[in-house]
């Protein structure tokens, strides 16, 4: 069986892309910044053909090197790792655009060198969204691009870094002869096989003690009612080895499952967990929000539904003590 290499496997989505490549079949190279590292990575060791299908290599998106020899043996490369901040840095442009750049570009470097196949890179639902001359009576699909110059001047810096990577990826793959898909993620909840918890579950947690802390993401008035497009990890994950997998598969792909506004998830988590305090301030506004994952659908994909979603993911919140 041929061998898929997984950037920053020890993280929420990658964690589940291994196990799924893994229950599958796949042998898997995965790349950690420490493979020793029980706590980020030990989980890692414990899935279901761990042991014998899973080589952990000790790799940095910086270091060219690591990578090319991560990758070699592989026939693809999922490329998921990314710094993702949790809060504010101090300087966005050294700390997240130039690292998410230079990391992708190495990627795509060591794919070449290594004569890898096939390559799927990880954006987001923010290299797409961050355009506010979109019309707004137009529905979202892969032809929105998030302005770059826009996201740089009003200090979305992760928007601008997954845009920019992820519009280099595909030319890449365009001049070198290399197929690049790209999957861009909305914001995914669900059960973690880790023990860490990541920035986008940690909003769903903090609803749970009465908080909106979606401005941990760069969505405009995110203290608002605004609008929150969510997929599940395992279907997110399942979306990525289907644009592995499927020799159709071709350019960019958005990736989501519910749409629905701040206020109507949280109404939806108190009647399915009633004794919790949650944040009652969302004000309202007009403003709509129209997404198509047609494409994702048409390659084969479909998902559960967001109530699951909801009740594996505090499911693992408690069983890592994370809910009281």
């Amino acid at each position: 069986m041929e061998i898929v290499c997984v950037t920053g496997a020890g993280g929420y989505v990658a964690s589940w892309v291994v196990k799924e490549l893994l229950a599958k079949g796949y042998f898997v190279h995965g790349t950690v910044r420490n493979p020793a590292d029980e706590k980020k990575n030990g989980h890692l060791k414990k899935l279901k053909h761990a042991e014998e299908k899973l080589h952990l290599f000790k790799a940095d998106m910086l270091d060219y090197a690591s990578l090319c020899t991560a990758m070699d043996g592989c026939t693809g490369v999922v490329h998921i790792a990314t710094p993702v901040p949790a809060g504010k840095v101090a300087d966005p442009q050294a700390e997240m655009l130039e690292p998410a750049i230079t990391g992708t570009r190495n990627v795509m470097n060591a794919c070449l060198k290594t004569k890898v196949k096939k390559v799927v890179v990880v954006s987001s639902v923010l290299a797409i969204v961050a355009n506010p001359s979109w019309p707004k009576n137009q529905v979202t699909d892969e032809n929105r691009w998030s302005d770059v110059e826009f996201c740089m001047k009003n200090d979305k810096w992760y928007s601008a870094a997954k845009a920019i990577s992820e519009r280099e990826a595909l030319e890449f793959g365009k001049k070198n002869n290399l197929k690049v898909v790209t999957v861009c993620p909305s914001v995914v909840f669900g059960p973690m096989l880790q023990s860490t918890i990541c920035t986008t579950n940690i909003i769903l947690l903090n609803l749970f003690k009465g908080e909106n802390s979606l401005n941990l993401i760069e969505f405009d008035n995110a203290q608002d009612d605004i609008y929150i497009p969510i997929v599940d990890v395992r279907d997110c994950a399942n979306a990525l080895l289907l644009a592995y997998e499927k020799p159709e598969a071709d350019g960019r792909y958005l990736c989501s499952s519910h749409v629905l506004k701040m206020k109507a998830l949280v109404e939806l988590l108190k009647s399915l967990f009633p004794h919790y305090i949650y944040p009652t301030d969302f004000p309202a506004l007009d403003e709509k929000l129209n997404y198509t994952c047609e494409k994702m659908v048409n390659l084969g994909w479909n998902y559960m539904s967001l109530e699951k979603t909801l009740v594996d993911s505090v499911e693992t919140f408690q069983k890592n003590g994370l809910l009281s």
